[in-house]
């Protein structure tokens, strides 16, 4: 592992491959913003996984919502105390 000035964290030395567009796109963004090509790569990545995190988050919420909003066309009342049974029966 390496540090890095900018960071009082250790760093992990990894490879990937990107199309020629990509690299395109991300050389100039690092130039533009006078940062490094791996500065942008490590902030693309910490975005993507917040923004993947938060979207998860939406669909728990969005799900949570809708928990018990619709009754069931069979009737059953005990569905959270026997759900196993419900799926038995139904992909028995």
């Amino acid at each position: 592992m390496t540090s890095c000035s900018a960071y009082s964290l250790d760093m992990v030395r990894t490879q990937i491959q990107l199309t020629e567009a990509q690299a395109r796109r991300l050389r100039a963004y690092a130039k533009q913003h006078d940062i490094s090509l791996a500065e942008v790569i490590r902030r693309c990545v910490e975005k993507g996984l917040a923004d993947e995190a938060a979207d998860r988050a939406t669909l728990y919420e969005r799900a949570a919502g809708l928990v018990g909003r619709f009754p069931d066309r069979r009737g059953a009342k005990d569905l959270a105390s026997h759900h196993d049974r419900y799926l038995d029966d139904a992909f028995g």
